[in-house]
């Protein structure tokens, strides 16, 4: 992993956290609204849920990425040294 691949991996980690957050919100909102069967709006629920779960997991990924950048700057840095 470059330096210059960090810029993209957070544009990418905010996008996925907003569309998170909106799927959300309208999921929520669609199963509170009336005229839902009981199926229809249990199938959302489950959904909401499973997407909400998702969400939970993107702080693991923020500290694996961060994790990787770092390593590789170290690995890097005592690479170039040891062949002087």
């Amino acid at each position: 992993m470059d330096l210059g691949m960090i810029y993209p991996a957070v544009l990418t980690l905010v996008l996925i956290g907003v569309l998170l957050g909106v799927g959300i919100t309208v999921l929520d909102k669609l199963g509170a609204s009336s005229g839902l069967t009981a199926g229809g709006g249990e199938a959302i629920n489950t959904t909401r849920d499973a997407i909400a779960d998702f969400a939970g997991w993107l702080g693991i990924i923020v500290v694996i990425i961060a994790a990787a950048v770092i390593i590789t700057l170290v690995v890097r840095s005592f690479s170039g040294a040891g062949g002087r």
